[in-house]
């Protein structure tokens, strides 16, 4: 009974023990089942709060701060370097060096004092100043015009329309354009002119640097030519006067000669008072014939009427000749006595010598004027011709990106600070 009592009962128990265990691992199973879902769910409610904490954080103003930096930054500086890689054209440049020179015997004998010679370069400065402000102007356009077609030269490449001379353009436009392919650059120290000229192929930029050079030349040229006519013109007014004046006082002393039929008064006068000393001899000499005659001759002796006579006629003659001399009263104003044709003649003949003295002066004004001239005389020194470009140097495309770049940043930089700086102060 025990043995069989205690063997029924075993196998029970053995029976029991794998459906306990596996009512266990179904116990387990279903508690892992649950504690999953809770850690999971406990995880994920966590992470959302986290998240929705952040989203509370991130406020509007945060948002559009972010958007403007990328509408304002990132977007100009992408777009600039899309544009300068992908479309803006290569650019060559045609670099070019001359001066303003004067023609001075004082200038140094070597080649390079010639180019730092102080003695011409205040006398130029004023000069190249003008020659600045003219290859800057219009009028160096419209020069340049003439042999190159600009509109062409500088006509769109490609779909490059930022560096590209858009065709109609007004005269302002075309000059602002102008200066931004020109450069000139003065230097004060050497009186140097630096040219640099920009365009899409190097021979094109070459001939342009020609064109400006020529046209350069030519005023320069026209300067110094008018300055020379104007230095010449004022001493050529001085010759034609003094020549006028010497012409008018040799036509006046040949009058007055026709008029008297004497070439000299004064030797004339000479004669003429010889003549009256001969006379008066003469007369003193009849004189004292007619004395003696009287002593031994009867009064109408024919001796002494023939001295009588002599006499009469020497006295008549002596009269005649001394009027020649003059008047004998004072403010007479005949013209045929010796005196008044005395004084007309050295009037003239002082006013001749005058003129001839002036006239004289006058041609060593004119002549030195015109070695001063021809000394100060304007010439272009070009000692750097035109250079021909084989590789493109422009546009600096990584320049040009970091400039949009900054100068974006900046603006950005500068509102963000401005909004902050109102939001702090209200």
């Amino acid at each position: 009974m025990s043995v069989e009592s205690q063997g029924p009962g075993k196998k029970n128990d053995d029976v029991q023990l794998p459906a306990k265990r596996a009512n266990l691992t179904v116990f387990d199973n279903l508690l892992k089942l649950d504690i999953r879902p809770e850690r999971d769910g406990t995880s994920h409610s966590t992470a959302q709060t986290a998240m929705r904490k952040r989203l509370r954080g991130v406020k509007l103003r945060h948002v559009v701060i972010a958007a403007g930096f990328a509408l304002c930054v990132a977007v100009p500086t992408a777009l600039t370097g899309a544009y300068m890689a992908f479309i803006a054209a290569d650019q060559y440049h045609s670099a070019s060096a001359f001066a303003v020179r004067s023609i001075d015997g004082k200038a140094g004998g070597d080649l390079l004092g010639m180019f730092t010679q102080s003695s011409g370069g205040s006398s130029t400065s004023s000069d190249s100043y003008m020659l600045l402000d003219y290859i800057r102007s219009e009028r160096m356009i419209e020069a340049v015009s003439q042999t190159i077609d600009l509109e062409q030269a500088f006509a769109r490449r490609g779909a490059d329309f930022f560096y590209a001379m858009a065709p109609g353009l007004a005269v302002e436009e075309r000059l602002e354009y102008w200066k931004n392919v020109v450069k000139v650059n003065y230097d004060h120290t050497s009186s140097i002119l630096n040219l640099s000229v920009k365009a899409f192929d190097p021979q094109t930029a070459q001939a342009i640097a020609n064109a400006v050079i020529v046209e350069s030349e030519r005023l320069i040229n026209d300067l110094s030519l008018e300055a020379r006519n104007g230095v010449l013109k004022a001493s050529r007014e001085e010759v034609a006067l003094a020549e006028s004046r010497l012409s008018a006082a040799r036509v006046a002393l040949r009058n007055f000669r026709d008029v008297t039929q004497e070439a000299d008064p004064v030797e004339a006068a000479k004669l003429a008072a010889q003549l009256v000393g001969s006379l008066e001899q003469q007369l003193t000499q009849l004189k004292t014939e007619l004395t003696s005659a009287q002593t031994r001759m009867s009064a109408n002796s024919p001796r002494i009427r023939v001295i009588t006579t002599q006499i009469t006629s020497l006295e008549k003659q002596l009269d005649a000749e001394k009027q020649r001399f003059g008047s004998g009263t004072s403010g007479s104003n005949q013209s045929s006595d010796v005196a008044t044709r005395i004084l007309n003649y050295e009037s003239l003949e002082t006013e001749r010598e005058f003129a001839e003295k002036a006239y004289t002066a006058a041609l060593g004004g004119l002549e030195k004027a015109r070695m001063d001239a021809n000394n100060q005389q304007r010439y272009l020194a070009t000692f750097i011709q035109p250079t021909l470009s084989q590789l493109a140097q422009y546009p600096s495309r990584a320049m040009n990106v970091a400039l949009v770049f900054l100068a974006c940043l900046f603006a950005w930089g500068v509102a963000t600070m401005g909004y902050y700086n109102i939001r702090d102060r209200n």
